[in-house]
């Protein structure tokens, strides 16, 4: 094989779960078959099965184009604060960055994971460890602002609230509650840094 056809190969094979993200994201992964993601490629059925000879192997292939996107997007987090504070906000802002696909379809990592496990599917596991990679990022930053006790339950707690309002938007159709929602966050995490008490965070 030459280099400049594996080079081509690789492009295909990249578009193909590109489209299928999208695709999982906006029908979910159920509602989306073999020849709406060629469709989407617009390549051949035979081409196609070159690069994946099942659905479960595209949803590999996107779970992992997704944690491998998501440790690229917290690595420049890490590389552009200096301030933990900031890294956590610029996590909780995802929700205004992407609120208008949030109102939509919700949020792409726990719709995907809500899907699995009604599904029972093999690669739930796999699925969860995005969230699992933001718990382990959030408490470390917790912990650089001298949240070490507590650090893994205002990780959590970062967590479940993200997905709640990503839920709750989603379910409303309503932007201007995540922008409400996230403004209140903000505020929850000045007064997280100021080692507030876990009963005085409780009340915020």
């Amino acid at each position: 094989m030459s280099k400049g056809y594996a080079v081509k190969d690789q492009s295909t094979r990249a578009r193909i779960v590109r489209a299928a993200d999208e695709l999982f994201y906006c029908r979910g992964f159920e509602n989306t078959s073999f020849a709406d993601v060629a469709s989407a490629v617009q390549i051949s059925r035979g081409n196609f099965y070159h690069h994946f000879k099942s659905k479960d192997e595209i949803l590999g292939a996107v779970i992992s184009a997704r944690l491998s996107n998501t440790r690229g997007m917290l690595e420049r987090w890490e590389s552009a604060d200096e301030e933990p504070t900031q890294r956590i906000r610029s996590f909780v802002d995802i929700l205004i960055a992407n609120r208008a696909l949030i109102r939509r379809f919700g949020c792409p990592v726990g719709t995907l994971c809500s899907e699995l496990a009604k599904l029972e599917h093999s690669a739930l596991p796999e699925a969860n460890m995005l969230f699992s990679l933001f718990r382990t990022w959030l408490r470390r930053q917790f912990e650089l602002v001298g949240r070490g006790t507590d650090a893994d339950a205002l990780a959590l707690h970062v967590l479940a609230r993200s997905q709640g309002i990503a839920m709750l938007a989603n379910a409303f159709a309503d932007e201007s509650f995540i922008r409400r929602e996230v403004k209140e966050m903000h505020a929850w995490l000045d007064a997280a840094v100021t080692n507030c008490s876990p009963r005085e965070l409780a009340r915020s």
